[in-house]
């Protein structure tokens, strides 16, 4: 098999998540999602730079932090990396009675989401840029607080939306998969173009927020996720109006 060989179905389904076919099971949710996950780059480099070792969309990070804290390691914080898992669970539980709530509509429950969460995106924005030094805890747990139940949110509703290989806010299963189905692996090598591309979007995420950070003001990345999600959130209204196969519930 030649390099364009193997090359031309991982475009082909690269091409295919940016630009669904609106008679997709998924319909026009894969690139919403994609959105989403550069959403989570941006908002755990402002909370791991900004607010000190600490993140509010990955969990498995909290925990693992957690243990680091309890024994001790400098810098780290049991109570910054307790307060994000709480503020994530209570947003999951609020994303996950959006989602029963919403469920015989997928695009409804995808709007509600958003809704809520550039809310809260944009109230931890106001804090961050008006409020300093950003670490003191009148800052920084208030932060943590908005941010996490907005990751929380969104995790929760990825979850309930179901489009394979875009959870928004953990890619070691997608990285997994990437090796795992590779045709080297004896796979056969379906969605690699969409995994390569949830990767990258977080990864952009992570560096647009992190030069954000280093280069313009410490708030920027959060300004810069709330504007792609009030554009997000935009386009999910117009998919509350569909009836297309998509719409229904998994």
């Amino acid at each position: 098999m030649s390099i364009m060989d193997a090359v031309r179905p991982v475009v082909r389904d690269a091409r295919a998540t940016v630009l669904p076919d609106p008679a997709d099971r998924h319909g026009p949710l894969p690139p919403a999602l994609l959105a989403l996950t550069v959403v989570t780059g941006l908002v755990d480099s402002f909370s791991y730079l900004v607010l000190g070792r600490v993140f509010v969309a990955n969990m498995t990070g909290n925990i693992v932090f957690s243990g680091f804290a309890i024994a001790g390691a400098a810098g780290f914080s049991l109570a910054a990396s307790l307060a994000a898992l709480a503020a994530f669970a209570a947003g999951a539980l609020l994303g996950g009675r959006i989602a029963h709530r919403c469920r015989a509509h997928r695009g409804r429950v995808l709007h509600l989401a958003l809704v809520l969460e550039t809310v809260l995106i944009l109230a931890a924005y106001a804090v961050a840029r008006f409020h300093a030094p950003l670490q003191a805890a009148g800052a920084r747990y208030p932060l943590i607080a908005l941010l996490g139940l907005a990751m929380g949110i969104q995790n929760a509703t990825a979850r309930a939306l179901a489009v394979p290989d875009l959870t928004t806010t953990v890619l070691t299963m997608t990285v997994t998969g990437i090796a795992a189905d590779s045709r080297a692996a004896g796979g056969h090598g379906g969605r690699t173009g969409r995994r390569a591309l949830s990767v990258l979007a977080m990864f952009a995420g992570a560096l647009v927020g992190a030069f954000a950070v280093r280069y313009g003001d410490p708030a920027l990345p959060l300004l810069l996720a709330t504007v792609l999600l009030v554009g997000c959130t935009l386009h999910a209204f117009g998919l509350t109006r569909s009836d297309a196969s998509w719409t229904a519930p998994l």
